[in-house]
């Protein structure tokens, strides 16, 4: 008999819980309500709230609407954002997380008192969040994705150190000490962990979870940058590891041999989609 485990620390994040639960109250309110970009990196979840209402734009589609309410997803927005609500008479419906918001607010201040400085931020470039702490630096902000883009930063001038809220630690810490060992010329470099500890922690139990399981099946919208770095975690320590997206994507086969089965996902997953994947298998496998 084949035993399957949902990871019990899987699931939504309190950012993503908080912006889904916005969404929800207007749309059983019955108005019209906008959300720029997807909601949550989940196309299953997406779809879901799409089918109560929901309707998502892009910026170039934002800035043909007037006198409508728009919600900004937990990924943050850059004050531009915000400049065109005020023009286009926009509701803003703000579902930032909490721990963007404070990030936004100290890479600004940042900017503020330390113009000569280079503010250097440890992200996915063109990520949602990343543009909207580039955008408290009027586009000055340096993102660097790995230890090659680091090297290209001038180490004769202040570095200030950031990282997006869902990169891996162990990463932020390499570069940290790569800048530690280059910096020179009596310049000064600082560096800020800005790393969501609520992700961050899911690293070792999500690597405890999936080593105590034949085959694990991680959950994730693959534009979810946390479930990249999550899923990497669980495959080092259990090469029979696989991403999916929706339960139609699980190959029986992989059930061959197999007795535990642990089921786990991104803070972007919905409990309901693991419970769905569950289900999908003990439907087979029973018949």
């Amino acid at each position: 008999m084949i035993q399957i485990e949902i990871d019990s620390g899987s699931g939504f994040c309190f950012g993503v819980t908080t912006a889904i639960k916005k969404a929800e109250e207007e749309l059983a309110a019955g108005k019209t309500l906008y959300c720029l970009g997807d909601i949550v990196h989940n196309s299953m979840e997406v779809e879901r709230l799409h089918s109560k209402g929901l309707v998502t734009i892009n910026h170039d589609q934002m800035r043909e609407l007037h006198d409508v309410k728009v919600l900004l997803r937990a990924h943050g927005e850059p004050p531009e954002t915000y400049e065109l609500a005020r023009r286009n008479n926009i509701e803003i419906i703000d579902a930032t997380c909490p721990v963007v918001l404070q990030l936004q607010r100290r890479i600004k201040r940042q900017n503020d008192n330390s113009q000569p400085a280079q503010i250097v931020i440890f992200g996915k470039t063109g990520h949602a969040e990343v543009l909207g702490l580039v955008g408290q630096t009027h586009g000055r902000a340096i993102v660097v994705e790995n230890l090659e883009d680091v090297k290209g930063l001038d180490f004769s001038r202040d570095i200030y150190l950031y990282s997006q809220t869902t990169k891996s630690l162990d990463e932020f810490h390499r570069i940290i000490e790569y800048i530690q060992t280059h910096i020179r010329g009596g310049a000064t470099f600082r560096s800020f962990d800005t790393i969501c500890r609520q992700v961050a922690n899911r690293m070792p139990n999500i690597a405890s979870f999936a080593a105590r399981h034949d085959l694990v099946l991680f959950v994730s919208g693959r534009k979810s940058s946390n479930g990249k770095v999550l899923f990497h975690e669980c495959r080092s320590v259990n090469p029979n590891s696989y991403q999916i997206e929706s339960p139609g994507e699980i190959d029986m086969r992989w059930l061959d041999g197999v007795r535990t089965i642990g089921i786990c996902g991104a803070t972007s997953t919905p409990k309901w989609l693991m419970e769905q994947c569950r289900d999908y298998i003990l439907a087979r496998v029973e018949t």
